[in-house]
């Protein structure tokens, strides 16, 4: 057996037995020898380019907005995300901390920063951690997804996975529709996972929504592999986001019947233009 997916199966077999990973999650179809070779011949290559895309608009709270930001801190510096970070043929990654709220407010919190080993990890784990908390209005993942799928063109590396992180704990309620905003992203070969922030029940006042896993699942997500994890409690918050990107970083992937690519035949659960709907209600525009 290859040792490449010798390492994989003991890795992804590993994290099975620590509960990190849920059963059904599976290894990913290894990049061959000959791929990554090709590769390298133009661009020095990572396993994957992950974008942290996170949500600072007023509906996050500063307790919420700092346990995100310990939540990646932490996870980048664990040793399930270590070992991840070896799995793959390069075993190394390139990863960057991005900050949304409304349409225009994007922001580069950590520009790309190559994690090749624990002192890297360790290097871009208190750079994260250090950045000022801040919180802007309105809330754009249309935004956040074209602000993010734009800065791959810039690593300077080739990147055998394109990976956007989303997290946030609202709907779209400015800028591009978000589901045609997710598969014009797809389409350029960028696979998009969501963290849904559940921690509040939605009340009269709220531009919230009950089933926020759901509207990521059904207009968020996409791309090979895509997948949803929400957080409805503060106790899981820190291990969802290790949890998530251990699966980003490792390519560990759900079934075939978990990742929603584009809903073709079957028309979304939720409207995926219900936060737009809600804003305009609430206030008349």
């Amino acid at each position: 057996m290859p040792t490449a997916l010798l390492t994989s199966g003991l890795l992804a077999s590993g994290l099975l037995a620590s509960g990190l990973i849920p059963s059904g999650f599976m290894p990913p179809a290894l990049i061959s020898p000959a791929v990554a070779a090709t590769a390298q011949s133009a661009q020095p290559v990572v396993d994957v380019a992950l974008v942290l895309a996170v949500d600072v608009s007023y509906s996050m709270d500063v307790e919420e907005q700092a346990l995100q930001r310990e939540g990646y801190a932490q996870a980048l510096v664990s040793p399930e995300f270590l070992s991840a970070l070896r799995l793959g043929p390069n075993g190394r990654i390139l990863l960057t901390y991005v900050e949304w709220a409304g349409d225009q407010e994007q922001k580069v919190v950590v520009p790309w920063r190559l994690i090749d080993g624990p002192e890297a990890a360790r290097a871009v784990s208190a750079e994260i951690a250090s950045a000022p908390l801040r919180r802007v209005y309105r809330t754009s993942i249309s935004g956040g997804l074209i602000f993010s799928a734009a800065l791959f063109a810039d690593s300077g590396y080739k990147a055998l996975r394109k990976v956007i992180d989303v997290s946030g704990d609202g709907v779209n309620n400015q800028g591009p529709r978000v589901d045609s905003t997710r598969d014009e992203v797809v389409a350029r070969g960028i696979t998009i996972n969501g963290l849904p922030l559940m921690l509040k029940r939605p009340n009269a006042s709220s531009l919230d929504i009950e089933d926020l896993d759901q509207y990521y699942e059904d207009c968020v997500i996409g791309g090979p592999g895509a997948f949803v994890i929400p957080v409805r409690e503060r106790a899981e918050f820190i291990r969802a986001i290790k949890t998530k990107m251990v699966l980003e970083v490792a390519g560990v992937r759900p079934p075939p019947r978990g990742p929603r690519i584009v809903p073709v035949v079957q028309p979304p659960r939720i409207s995926c233009t219900i936060g737009e709907k809600i804003w305009g209600e609430r206030w008349n525009n």
